[in-house]
């Protein structure tokens, strides 16, 4: 599996925090590391998987029940956890027929793991559930309440602040932000008709309170059928009427067999 490096881009920046556009402007982020509706095109498949004015459904796409002949068959699962404090939380498993990704929508459509083969990308948390947001107090342990599901490969972080915690004019902004613990609103599964097959999975993360903060986040995971890579293409949107400070950080975690003895990391730069 192969990673790329992103880079936020901005018109206008100032400062750590890079302020936000008003009116619906938009904030290009992108990261290499990328009951059901059916609404049938001339060029793909595309799915409603979750909505927060629909049940959530256990659900299963596959190749084979669209017909799409190809080396490596490919299936996509929606399912709902249960049992502790990951109650409730909803995955959605890719197998593109090489690599297998799992993405959890109720915790900002982070990627919890990916593997091919026998060879895992993601790290040995003590953290074993994947935790539902609704069990986390992220102002608990002094604004460290986030670590209290921390176990992903990649962790969205943002988008008020990110860093450590501290207090910002009488605030205490805790650790990484809400990002990672905010429930995708939508999520949505598109199939490309035509080869290479590409495979489109997105959320919508919206991060708002009342003349405060007004953010929308579309998140984008791609990957083809065979492939050992993945995308994350996602776009922030300002929806106030009003300038608004904003940071993003994909909290990327590696442990064995990358990170082990004779181990390099090469990135282009």
């Amino acid at each position: 599996m192969t990673a790329e490096t992103f880079n936020p881009v901005q018109h206008t920046h100032n400062s750590n925090k890079s302020e936000g556009h008003t009116l619906m402007k938009t904030l290009p982020l992108l990261v290499g590391l990328s009951a059901l509706s059916l609404a049938s095109s001339a060029f793909a498949w595309d799915y409603v998987l979750l909505d927060t004015d629909k049940p959530a459904q256990n659900q299963q796409i596959t190749s084979k029940q669209l017909g799409v002949k190809t080396d490596k068959p490919f299936t996509i699962t929606l399912r709902t956890l249960h049992g502790g404090r990951q109650e409730g939380v909803s995955i959605v498993e890719i197998d593109n027929g090489t690599m297998k990704l799992s993405v959890v929508p109720t915790r900002g459509m982070n990627v919890l793991q990916a593997s091919v083969g026998d060879v895992r990308m993601g790290w040995d948390s003590p953290v074993k559930d994947v935790v539902n947001p609704a069990f986390i107090e992220l102002n608990g342990r002094g604004g460290l309440g986030w670590l209290e599901g921390f176990n992903e490969l990649v962790a969205r972080c943002g988008y008020e602040w990110v860093g450590h915690p501290g207090m910002d004019n009488g605030e205490l902004l805790t650790l990484h932000g809400r990002a990672a613990n905010i429930p995708a609103s939508k999520v949505t599964l598109h199939i490309d008709e035509k080869p290479p097959y590409a495979i489109s999975l997105k959320g919508e993360l919206k991060e708002q309170a009342f003349k405060k903060v007004d953010f929308s986040v579309q998140t984008e995971l791609v990957t083809e059928p065979g492939s050992t890579r993945f995308s994350l293409n996602d776009t922030l949107t300002n929806n106030g009427d009003y300038p608004k400070e904003y940071q993003a950080l994909y909290h990327s975690n590696f442990s064995t067999p990358f990170l082990e003895q004779g181990a390099r990391f090469e990135a282009p730069v």
